[in-house]
């Protein structure tokens, strides 16, 4: 805390004037002289640290509050400072906003929904460093305080989130057994609340409750699915039978529920991870033709991109609004334009594909679509 964030003048000002008491009345009872409160209360001195149990006892109130110190955030101000953090991402130095993000961590170091949300933000925006050291070193900054946010923040939800993120950190930097040992190397059981509750609510007669209730199920589960199919697809290119099977149920799945407009974003992985798995098949066309779709999406009428329902999922709102970025992504438009870019013409596994007219037409309309 800085001595600029001390708004303690202000406070003894208002409070005095508040309890119809002189200086003279207040310098006697601290015992100090009329000078010393008229200091204080004009901002030229602070009291002794000695005096502020006293001062804050004899207005009735808190050291925090007679200092107008707040080392807590509330959900809409974090969120709020996010989308601000996010956009200076994409407009300012990139050093600059890490130095603003760092000042904001150390004021409320204490605010564990803010810190979870700062080590997020880190995370999201570990590419724009180029520098693989220099982004590994900001996961790094960024598990630290998930650490803390696990270890002492005593929310249980909180705790998972920074548990799973510290995990997902390690792995990014090539420690795979930390991520194992931090997931306990165990699938457990899935026990979805949703069916509990939309049972509840029926049962006492809330049926659009209970609607809205398995409406947010069914969404969560579909993105939680479409986490996972890249990976899987991935994993089955030595397959090739496998490996279509899983695409089609996968294009099948994201057609049966319009992900295209729903949630374009849930889509990019498998394009991606279906062209690299047909490139490692030698089948440059197929690849071609999914980075073809890729293009097409990332480069189509979807911006901006944020989450939102439709005419199936249309009970959605109020569940959206309370999220912590509520329905914001979690990066800025700039710089989803720019990693959607970059997943394809910085990616090295796509080079075998740089002579191919297709391949530069695509790489071409990427960019385009970043300016």
């Amino acid at each position: 805390m800085t001595m600029k964030e001390i708004n303690i003048a202000k406070v003894l000002l208002k409070k005095r004037k508040e309890k119809g008491i002189t200086q003279d009345e207040l310098a006697d009872f601290i015992g100090v002289t009329k000078a010393s409160v008229s200091k204080w209360e004009t901002g030229q001195s602070y009291p002794d640290v000695t005096f502020l149990p006293r001062l804050a006892a004899y207005f009735n109130i808190s050291i925090d509050e007679l200092m107008a110190y707040e080392p807590q955030m509330a959900k809409e101000e974090i969120r709020k400072l996010y989308r601000r953090l996010s956009a200076d991402f994409a407009a300012k130095p990139f050093d600059t906003v890490m130095d603003d993000c760092r000042q904001v961590i150390h004021k409320y170091y204490s605010c564990f929904p803010l810190l979870l949300q700062m080590g997020m933000l880190m995370v999201n925006h570990a590419e724009l460093q180029k520098d693989p050291q220099q982004s590994a070193s900001l996961l790094e900054e960024a598990k630290v305080l998930f650490i803390r946010v696990r270890q002492e923040s005593g929310d249980v939800s909180l705790t998972k989130q920074a548990l799973f993120m510290e995990a997902l950190c390690s792995l990014a930097t090539n420690d795979p057994n930390a991520a194992l040992e931090l997931l306990d190397g165990t699938v457990a059981p899935a026990l979805p609340p949703e069916s509990i509750l939309a049972s509840a609510y029926q049962m006492t007669g809330r049926i659009d409750e209970a609607k809205s209730v398995l409406q947010v199920g069914i969404y969560q589960n579909i993105v939680v699915l479409f986490n996972f199919l890249p990976a899987y697809l991935g994993l089955c290119t030595d397959a090739p039978e496998k490996f279509e099977e899983v695409l089609r149920r996968a294009l099948h799945m994201a057609e049966v529920f319009d992900l295209k407009r729903l949630h374009p974003g849930v889509l990019v992985g498998i394009y991606i991870s279906a062209a690299q798995g047909y490139l490692m098949q030698g089948n440059h066309g197929k690849a071609l033709d999914m980075l073809q779709q890729y293009t097409e999406l990332v480069t189509g009428n979807i911006y901006p991109l944020s989450l939102h329902g439709d005419d199936f999922f249309d009970l959605l709102e109020r569940w959206l609004d309370k999220l912590d970025l509520g329905t914001d992504l979690p990066r800025d438009e700039k710089t989803i334009r720019q990693s959607m870019a970059n997943g394809i013409v910085c990616n090295p596994v796509f080079s075998v594909l740089s002579d191919e007219p297709r391949f530069r037409s695509i790489t071409e309309k990427l960019q385009n679509n970043c300016q």
